[in-house]
């Protein structure tokens, strides 16, 4: 029996909305995704990290076609709902990152993060008001999909040398405001 992006699309809600925890393990490929979806996890989240190392590549340095076919392969190996880790949204302005979640969608995915690192060691995170714009145009893009696109937005302090706890704060709130439905701050501290 074939699941619908759809069906995926509101059990992968109902993992966010449901009391305590779940584990969203990485694949990095479509093999490891059957085989995780065969150990009992309830959905898949791609990484960019793993989607590099699968090309011989470092993080960051994958193109938004590449992560999105990476992506497909992971969506069509299994009945899992999948997200995937969509950096920056490929691009700096706010469309660019809309862009990045309608094509998501266009491949199967039922969810993506996009993050505020700029990927410029020179100046690492966007400004959050220009942050924000890029979460509210993505958010505003899963909106207007015919199923309830999960949007997580990531505030990449700690990840990015400016281990301020007060700043990440306030851009997931700001970020919460802009539309999106799961905030994550990687990297904190124990």
């Amino acid at each position: 029996m074939t699941v619908s992006q759809n069906d995926k699309a509101f059990r992968f809600r109902a993992l966010h909305q449901a009391p305590g925890a779940f584990v969203i393990p990485n694949p990095w490929d479509a093999g490891s995704a059957r085989i995780l979806a065969a150990l009992g996890f309830q959905a898949l989240a791609t990484s960019s990290g793993a989607s590099a190392g699968v090309l011989g590549r470092r993080d960051g340095k994958v193109t938004r076609d590449e992560a999105l076919a990476h992506a497909r392969a992971i969506v069509a190996a299994t009945e899992l709902p999948v997200s995937a880790d969509l950096e920056k949204g490929f691009g700096d302005a706010p469309e660019a990152a809309a862009d990045t979640i309608r094509l998501a969608a266009g491949v199967g995915l039922v969810g993506g993060s996009i993050e505020d690192a700029t990927g410029d060691k020179d100046r690492p995170l966007y400004d959050e008001s220009h942050a924000t714009e890029r979460v509210a145009a993505a958010a505003q893009a899963a909106r207007a999909l015919a199923f309830p696109f999960t949007l997580t937005a990531r505030a990449e302090n700690f990840l990015r040398g400016n281990p301020n706890l007060d700043d990440t704060i306030k851009r997931l709130q700001a970020f919460e405001k802009a539309g999106a439905d799961v905030l994550m701050a990687p990297g904190l501290p124990d």
